[in-house]
């Protein structure tokens, strides 16, 4: 076998891949190899060209996502191949996914900023079940009173949705032209306007509703996108170097 060769190179590279069964980043793949036989970084990317054009037609494909590459199976399979499980994929709440998508938008941000835009307290175990997932954690703390802690995504999180950096988030036009239009209910029919004012006239006034819909979300999120941070390397250096300047406190860590 020509390690140099990158025809040959790519049926190693995709061993290496099936066998992990997670992303491997190109360092990890330059120490599987000895350093005597490793082959140049050219090789590599030409190698793994030639793997994802092998993979063309077939029922897998060679994905980059954040923590490097991974072989995995094409979306349009998933329907089929998830009855491999009996375990039903779980299922978000609106508020969990709302406020994932203020962080992933807004980041960093404290969870006083995301009540402001939403319009309502977050569950903690919204927050707790973020954390545990690994699809955010705490970047440091803001310099304000009770010092709140700001979140920010991870790779892990990036991974999970098939993304190589935050660049790769859908604009938030699309995901507006995603929402779909409400139905009308039966009680959104028209009323007959003199039974309308004898119900306005005997009825207590109606509190305003506090949850901003989806919509007003995406608008709100809109006037944040510029400030968008894109590179998630820079996020950990901009922290540390605020951490150095005294405006953050470290940040603890779990156990």
């Amino acid at each position: 076998m020509n390690l140099n060769d990158p025809r040959d190179l790519a049926p190693l590279l995709e061993a290496f891949l099936l066998a992990s069964g997670k992303p491997q980043s190109m360092e990890r793949l330059f120490e599987l190899f000895e350093e005597a036989e490793r082959p140049e970084p050219t090789v590599f990317k030409k190698a793994l060209e030639v793997l994802r054009k092998s993979c063309s037609g077939r029922a897998f494909e060679l994905k980059e996502v954040a923590s490097g590459y991974r072989l995995q199976i094409r979306e349009d399979y998933a329907p089929w191949v998830g009855r491999l499980w009996e375990e039903r994929p779980q299922r978000y709440s609106r508020a969990l996914l709302e406020t994932m998508a203020l962080i992933a938008y807004r980041q960093p941000i404290t969870r006083g900023e995301i009540e402001d835009v939403r319009g309502v307290a977050v569950n903690s175990n919204i927050i707790k079940t973020l954390l545990e997932r690994e699809w955010i954690r705490i970047v440091g703390y803001r310099e304000v009173p009770g010092k709140p802690a700001m979140f920010a995504t991870t790779k892990a999180f990036l991974d999970h949705f098939n993304l190589k950096n935050l660049d790769d988030l859908p604009a938030l036009a699309e995901l507006r032209e995603m929402e779909p239009e409400p139905l009308l209910e039966l009680d959104d029919a028209p009323v007959p306007a003199h039974l309308q004012a004898l119900a306005d006239e005997s009825a207590e006034p109606e509190a305003p509703k506090e949850e901003a819909s989806f919509r007003s979300l995406l608008v709100e999120l809109d006037s944040m996108e510029e400030g968008l941070k894109t590179d998630f390397d820079d996020l950990v250096d901009d922290t540390a170097a605020a951490e150095e300047a005294g405006h953050l406190e470290p940040e603890t860590p779990r156990e």
